[in-house]
């Protein structure tokens, strides 16, 4: 690694300029333009060049792309939104809870040991439908609607089929008709086709009550009501939200009670921090969220060490000096959270989980980037926020995490970061004997 802590090489094909310091990544951002540019996942594209529709924000570029952010930062990220999010991924978190507790009760063994990868990926996915679609899909329950169970199959496919043309161009795959293409767009057809079910319900019910105004209806149906976007753009962006908001949230709580098992005394000086916030709250769940330092602290730290993304990358809209190296305009420049994460100039002891590192200290100057920053930061990421954080709060409360002997288990790389090998817990319940 050079000292400018990354150089310029040759992947794939593109060129990229690669860099890992704060202070490289705060001038980067300040060369984003006013249309910040990143790598497009091409799979994605592709599919939606083949049918005809409409890229949403994560795949738009320009003042398109601008023009329907603006309106989307209103519904989704501005703080202000968050209170409308909170009783519905509440509700779930409830429930997952209720999942949980029935498992152990029917081992007979006041304990259950699992992978819990694919009941968080079944969480995360009913969290962000509910926020999204405004209704329940029902993942959580012993018996799933064979509608769901499809519209699972069809994200589950979706995931796997793109990662095969990360290397391999769409556009050939598509031209000799590849098993993988084929998979790829009957999973879109069928991630669309629910959003298209969702409208028309939405539609229904507003025909049927228009005042029906007391509840939060979901993003969805406000975007609709606000009726500034089309509806081809309104669902364009939804659906990316939804396809956006499962792995990279169930992985991160994977990682995260990966992280709080191996640490117990952590595990219980959290516990504490959530039962003060509990009774300072007097039952309010929005304002209980401003008073878990600790819990954000410990998301913060997971995604340092176990980031979602490998690097964030912005086409540079002017030249710039990084450490006495000329970068002229229109240069792919990628930030590498990864190294960035675990590098000890950056983060002393890198190889320590301390979730107290984000609370004490003043200065985390671009060091906090798993979500992106600026204008083309991560749209999600109040909701995925709000939703780890009240994971961790009700599972907390309920359950001790406990790690099945020490083995580290490191990462693999397939469109995001997952775990290499199957991350096996015990699950106690919190009255249980140790």
């Amino acid at each position: 690694r050079h000292s400018f802590g990354g150089s310029c090489k040759k992947v794939g094909s593109y060129d990229s300029v690669n860099i890992i310091k704060p202070e490289d990544a705060a001038v980067l951002f300040k060369a984003e333009g006013h249309y910040p540019k990143r790598l497009r996942v091409e799979a994605w594209t592709s599919y939606r060049d083949y049918r005809n529709r409409k890229y949403g924000v994560l795949l738009k570029d320009g003042e398109d792309w601008k023009s329907n952010r603006i309106v989307l930062n209103k519904e989704v990220i501005s703080p202000k939104v968050q209170g409308n999010f909170v009783p519905l991924l509440d509700e779930v978190g409830q429930d997952f809870v209720a999942r949980v507790q029935k498992k152990i009760e029917r081992t007979g063994q006041n304990e259950w040991t699992t992978d819990l990868s694919h009941e968080l990926f079944k969480f995360a996915l009913e969290s962000v439908s509910h926020v999204l679609y405004g209704k329940r899909l029902g993942l959580l329950l012993d018996y799933i609607d064979p509608e769901a169970q499809h519209f699972i199959d069809c994200i589950t496919l979706m995931f796997k089929t793109t990662t095969p043309m990360l290397y391999l161009p769409p556009a050939l795959l598509r031209h000799t008709r590849a098993k993988v293409w084929k998979d790829h767009v009957e999973a879109w057809d069928g991630i669309f086709n629910q959003a298209d079910r969702c409208i028309q319900s939405i539609y229904r019910q507003l025909s049927k009550n228009p005042d029906a105004g007391e509840k939060y209806p979901g993003v969805l149906a406000s975007l609709l009501m606000l009726d500034k976007l089309s509806i081809e753009d309104i669902k364009a962006s939804v659906t990316e939200l939804m396809a956006g908001g499962v792995d990279t949230t169930s992985v991160s709580l994977l990682w995260t009670l990966y992280e709080l098992a191996r640490h117990p005394d952590l595990q219980e000086e959290i516990r504490a921090e959530i039962s003060a916030a509990r009774i300072a709250s007097k039952g309010d769940v929005v304002q209980m969220l401003k008073m878990v330092p600790l819990i954000k602290g410990a998301l913060k730290e997971t995604l340092r060490l176990h980031p979602v993304a490998v690097s964030l990358q912005r086409y540079i809209t002017e030249d710039i000096v990084l450490q006495n190296y000329h970068i002229p305009a229109g240069t792919l420049v990628q930030l590498g959270l990864y190294a960035m994460g675990r590098d000890h100039r950056i983060f002393p002891h890198p190889e320590q989980y301390r979730p107290s590192r984000w609370v004490r200290s003043q200065s985390h100057y671009f060091r906090n980037l798993s979500f992106g920053f600026g204008p083309r930061q991560c749209l999600g990421r109040r909701i995925a926020e709000t939703e780890m954080q009240l994971f961790l709060i009700h599972m907390l409360e309920n359950f001790r995490f406990e790690k099945q002997r020490q083995v580290e288990v490191r990462s693999t790389f397939e469109l995001i970061l997952l775990p290499e090998k199957p991350i096996m817990l015990t699950i106690k319940p919190l009255n249980a004997s140790r």
